[in-house]
């Protein structure tokens, strides 16, 4: 048997957050370099893509959660057995400001640690004229109370979205030379993905 067996990486990122803050636009617009203006309820899809770095072979989960938080199980689920966790809500919906909060309490509860890998993301930045969130006020709880990473996006504008994931594949420890392959992403996320089923809506959350 040889030895020369590349290393295979894998991490899920799961994205939570209020019903319309724009937790599958930043998704959509990472993947697939596209933006949907309306709306569609998600309930649960994950996203899986591999591709082979350096020798390296990367398998990127991301979970794309429901706003409504009807499936409380399946939500415990999801957090238990993830990485690292992508907290969105709206610059111009205080109460989904509200809602990250109360979700970075669970997913320290149920991970268990403190230092587990979170990244506050305030969407939409292209409303400014209806910014409800201060970005001061945010910045300084998140990054010197909760001692977590925030960044303000837009996936309309497509503004920040790479940073936004380039931060989580970071503080998941992917290696290093991950972050090129990011900034390439029309070349490393094909918008044809006929090759493979770009989401999976069953079970999606267990343990493979």
């Amino acid at each position: 048997m040889s030895l020369a067996v590349k290393e295979k990486t894998q991490v899920r990122l799961v994205f939570l957050g209020a019903a319309g803050v724009g937790k599958t636009a930043l998704i959509q617009r990472f993947l697939q370099d596209t933006f949907e203006t309306k709306h569609r309820r998600t309930v649960e899809e994950l996203h899986s893509k591999e591709y082979e770095i350096s020798g390296v072979t990367i398998t990127i989960e991301i979970m794309d959660t429901s706003g409504s938080y009807s499936f409380p199980a399946m939500r415990k689920l999801c957090i238990q057995n993830s990485d690292a966790f992508a907290l969105v809500y709206a610059i111009d919906d205080t109460q989904s400001l509200e809602v990250i909060k109360s979700l970075r309490d669970e997913i320290l509860e149920l991970k268990e640690d403190k230092f587990t890998p979170i990244v506050v993301v305030g969407n939409k930045m292209d409303r400014e004229e209806g910014r409800q969130v201060p970005s001061e006020a945010v910045l300084s709880t998140v990054e010197l109370d909760w001692n977590n990473r925030f960044l303000e996006a837009s996936a309309k504008d497509n503004k920040n979205v790479v940073e936004v994931f380039s931060e989580l594949l970071q503080q998941a420890n992917l290696p290093s030379r991950l972050s090129p392959a990011l900034r390439r992403r029309r070349e490393t996320f094909p918008k044809d993905s006929s090759s493979r089923p770009p989401m999976n809506k069953t079970n999606s959350c267990s343990i493979s």
